[in-house]
């Protein structure tokens, strides 16, 4: 049984956990854009079924956060708060290992914040369908986004279905429903942010030694599987597992095969929960 518990980050973002009694680790939990770590409830009561204490801080612009709806100002931004969390993560519970969570624009937030000066007891990271594909982006469009970031930050540039979130018809109704997801366009600075980040990732992660734990549905049509290829393939870990499962969409985690996911993820951090620099 987990124990909820809310607040405000230095950076004045709004945090949200799911304590549990001596726990075995921490998952910091990383949303895409859009929505906001409520919706990832149910990932950390199963996660804390399996001993792990689990938090969320909502990205600037999005959920209980402040900021223009939508707009998280910066991937630096957002990495910032995800910094924060683990290190609150990390004070609460002392001695047990880190791992971050991150999905759709949280998996290129976890990158980015993995690729840079992650907290030293980050024993690993699960990435889910992350945010990496910059296929469709042309090369005029490369070079105009910044300028309309700059100029024109709150223009809306794309609309995101939320037909493709999951097959799940309940899940795509209680998405539409929710008063903290962002229905509106994707805003040009946040647009500008993730394909410029996802641009660059690829140099970022040879640097990466972490275990990486990689999932995707196979039916994903917002974030095509292709966008996990970029991590099999640069990635610097030697301990890297890419799961595509067949028929799912964007959200894994709340397909109808949402148990059997989450038990693999559960598996897998049950496998890598030594923590960095302790001895063996």
């Amino acid at each position: 049984m987990t124990r909820h518990g809310q607040g405000t980050l230095p950076s004045g973002q709004y945090w949200q956990g799911w304590a549990v009694p001596d726990p075995t680790g921490v998952v910091v939990l990383v949303h895409g854009a859009h929505e906001h770590g409520r919706r990832y409830t149910h990932v950390a009561e199963r996660l804390g079924a399996a001993g792990y204490a689990s938090y969320a801080p909502d990205h600037p612009g999005h959920g209980r956060s402040p900021g223009r709806r939508g707009d998280i100002r910066s991937l630096d931004a957002a990495v910032e708060g995800v910094a924060q969390t683990a290190r609150a993560g990390a004070d609460r519970h002392p001695g047990v290992p880190l791992f971050v969570y991150g999905h759709s624009l949280g998996g290129l937030v976890a990158l980015q914040y993995l690729t840079g000066t992650p907290h030293q007891r980050v024993a690993g990271a699960v990435l889910s369908a992350p945010a990496l594909d910059t296929s469709t982006a042309t090369p005029v469009q490369r070079l105009v986004a910044p300028v309309l970031s700059r100029l024109a930050p709150g223009l809306g540039v794309l609309t995101l279905d939320p037909e493709t979130v999951s097959r799940d018809p309940a899940v795509v109704a209680a998405y539409r429903a929710d008063p903290l997801n962002h229905t509106g366009r994707m805003v040009a600075r946040t647009g500008t942010e993730i394909m410029l980040g996802a641009a660059a990732m690829p140099a970022r992660l040879a640097s990466l030694q972490l275990p990486l734990l990689v999932l995707h549905g196979g039916a994903d049509r917002l974030m095509p599987p292709a966008a996990s290829e970029v991590v099999r393939r640069h990635a610097g870990s030697q301990d890297l597992t890419v799961r595509v499962y067949d028929g799912l969409f964007h959200e894994p985690h709340n397909e109808p095969e949402q148990e059997q996911v989450l038990d693999d993820v559960v598996a897998w951090l049950d496998a890598h929960r030594t923590t960095p620099g302790a001895p063996l």
